[in-house]
């Protein structure tokens, strides 16, 4: 059964599952510690997760989530920006960070030998940054040229904007993770250096680690980084519960699932001298929390999964209108988004347009059938058991049930409610989505 992850228990220190030995633990200062130990390897992979992201920014420092993840890389008080860097190369490791639109990652991967050493350098890292204007300065321009990389890659481009016109330019989910070169060149360090002290503390903080570790002995590791770093952690405090307010995303307008009408959707259009059209054709889909999210990954996997998807099949296999064609989905804790993507010649785009609308409405008034849905099923289980192979994987998947679902549930609980979706299940959400359209983008030629 799923267990409630609690926030008001100060002594909290669960197995959560023990036949996978996952355990969680609230350390003193409200930091949350979740580690399944795994023998069987000889490395860990850990991560440090901030429940912040370029949505809780301010419209006036939009960007400064992503500069700041930058920043603390370039020196601490008791590192230089080269004994960070070469701190993880001189043992074969691996360590990197991430800015999403809702928390912010910061991991390590190494020898079960060097975990001592990606501890104390990643806890230095977010404690005790020195985040100067020299740092800001250089940095600046390396982001504003990763920006620049993003608007010359037409699929980058593209979905930032699809993204930003489904979920509402103008709301904080809707604007890009990066900021814009503008927001990014406006940003002086006091900015990011607030930012820094509003979100970096020990109660809104979450370790999660998989491998062949120790969860007394890192716990141990953790505090002691910390502390070094300059934290208080007082015992009994308690994680922050995450009751920040939520921007919801603009309501979509829908519209009718005839696909002639929804070619007929006046396109926002990007000009680029490209020899292909790049299409994003969608709308409002589920949150992270929603009942159907299980539906809606075998939706996506028939609808544009694979080679074997129907949208591979129709426009690729059968009329060879495309070389790449796929569905995709995102959600957030009070958003989602779907859509498809295609990538064609420009005389060709009416019709590849009609195609991707067609083929979803298809997929809500005539159904699916059984072979499909055990194919899907069979895709989503067998990457799903896979990618859990990584000791990276276990450890994002058990942020994502820390910081998005607030619940624990095993991987045999999951499959099981992927294996519970029904024909009747995917159809109904198909119906739903096709009365959801109202988005359409592209990247492309001049016409």
């Amino acid at each position: 059964m799923p267990l409630d992850l609690s926030f008001d228990d100060p002594a909290s220190d669960v197995l959560l599952d023990p036949a996978t030995g996952v355990r969680r633990s609230i350390l003193p200062g409200g930091v949350r510690l979740l580690t399944q130990t795994d023998r069987s390897v000889r490395s860990a992979t850990i991560g440090l997760w901030l429940p912040v992201g370029s949505r809780d920014e301010t419209p006036a420092h939009a960007g400064s989530t992503h500069v700041l993840e930058h920043l603390l890389f370039k020196g601490t008080r008791r590192r230089s920006a080269m004994d960070i860097a070469t701190a993880f190369d001189e043992v074969g490791g691996d360590s990197n960070a991430l800015t999403a639109k809702e928390h912010t990652l910061y991991y390590g991967r190494v020898r079960s030998a060097d975990i001592p050493m990606a501890v104390d350098v990643l806890t230095d890292m977010i404690t005790a940054s020195l985040l100067e204007q020299d740092a800001l300065v250089t940095e600046r321009e390396v982001i504003l040229e990763e920006l620049a990389m993003a608007e010359d890659d037409p699929t980058d481009v593209g979905y930032e904007t699809f993204l930003a016109d489904v979920l509402g330019p103008e709301t904080p989910i809707g604007r890009p993770v990066g900021g814009t070169a503008a927001s990014v060149q406006a940003l002086t360090i006091e900015d990011v250096r607030a930012h820094f002290a509003e979100h970096y503390r020990p109660d809104n903080l979450v370790v999660t680690a998989v491998g062949d570790l120790d969860h007394d002995e890192l716990a141990g590791l953790l505090q002691a980084g910390l502390r070094r770093g300059g934290w208080e952690l007082a015992d009994g405090a308690l994680p922050d519960p995450g009751t920040r307010s939520a921007h919801r995303a603009r309501d979509g307008g829908g519209l009718a699932a005839a696909p002639a009408e929804v070619a007929a959707l006046s396109p926002h259009r990007l000009d680029r001298s490209t020899e292909q059209n790049h299409i994003f054709l969608g709308g409002h889909g589920l949150t992270a929390l929603s009942e159907d999210r299980h539906a809606l990954s075998v939706l996506m996997s028939i609808l544009g999964g694979g080679m074997s998807s129907r949208l591979f099949q129709n426009i690729r296999e059968q009329r060879g209108l495309a070389y790449s064609v796929y569905s995709f989905s995102a959600g957030y804790r009070d958003a989602g988004l779907f859509g498809m993507y295609a990538a064609c010649r420009p005389g060709r785009t009416s019709q590849v347009v009609e195609l991707l609308a067609e083929e979803l409405t298809r997929m809500g008034e005539q159904g699916i059938d059984e072979l499909e849905l055990a194919r899907a099923k069979g895709q989503i289980t067998g990457s799903f058991a896979l990618g859990l192979e990584d000791t990276s994987s276990r450890m994002g998947r058990l942020g994502t049930i820390e910081l998005v679902h607030g619940r624990y549930t095993g991987v045999d609980e999951t499959l099981a409610r992927i294996g519970a979706v029904g024909v009747d299940d995917v159809s109904a959400l198909a119906t739903q989505l096709a009365g959801s359209f109202s988005t359409r983008v592209e990247v492309g030629p001049e016409r």
